[in-house]
């Protein structure tokens, strides 16, 4: 199954970079480039990709109000969003994060981290750089956007209590094998309580029930150690 990309990027030649490469591989093509936010969007509706590659920073419409929107509309629910910026701070990681993201790069990612990462979000996974270290990102996640709210804890009422743990596992950034090794349990155990978790909560993907574990309470940010 070919996966499907749309690239948004205001600018040409790294589009046709992007195109380049990601045409280059027999399981992923590039269906067209839009080079705005409200651009992305209108192609996003016409083709419904798999994953929409999108800069933060273009004219009009930006990356982060496209993600959100796009994510927000019932009938693009199954299409991904990875950001890819060369502003890969932490305030940008959890805005992308909380819009609805899959996952998130720094222009600077090679070939083959690029393309891994478009099929790790068009999996269902999701996908953070290196740089964007959890301790950070969570100072951000645990607030709403301004005039948004916080989950209510009884948000997860649904949940059972080994959802509940594997929720908070992959919070912590563990990835099946890991919750697997942790609980004692098979990766396909692990990854069927992940998708359980995600279809109560209505969760898109994995990075969106980590912007849940936090707001919710489910987990909390531990205060750094004073020396």
């Amino acid at each position: 199954m070919t996966i499907r990309v749309l690239l948004a990027d205001d600018q040409a030649l790294l589009r046709a970079t992007f195109r380049i490469l990601i045409d280059s591989c027999d399981d992923l093509e590039v269906v067209d480039e839009a080079a705005d936010g409200q651009q992305a969007l209108e192609l996003t509706r016409r083709h419904h990709p798999d994953v929409v590659l999108m800069d933060i920073r273009m004219p009009g419409t930006d990356g982060l109000a496209a993600t959100a929107e796009l994510c927000a509309a019932p009938d693009l629910s199954a299409t991904r969003v990875l950001i890819l910026t060369t502003f890969e701070t932490d305030e940008y990681v959890a805005r992308a994060l909380r819009a609805g993201a899959s996952g998130f790069l720094g222009k600077d990612v090679g070939p083959d981290d690029l393309l891994s990462g478009i099929r790790t979000v068009a999996s269902g996974d999701s996908l953070l750089s290196p740089s964007a270290t959890r301790a950070l990102i969570t100072r951000f996640l645990v607030a709403p956007e301004p005039g948004g709210h916080l989950v209510p804890p009884e948000a997860l009422a649904a949940l059972t209590g080994r959802e509940r743990e594997v929720m908070a596992l992959v919070a912590e950034g563990r990835s099946n094998a890991e919750i697997a090794e942790e609980l004692f349990v098979s990766p396909l155990t692990a990854r069927t309580h992940v998708h359980r978790a995600m279809t109560k909560l209505h969760a898109r993907d994995r990075a969106q029930l980590v912007v849940i574990a936090y707001q919710s309470g489910l987990v909390r940010v531990v205060p750094p150690a004073a020396y």
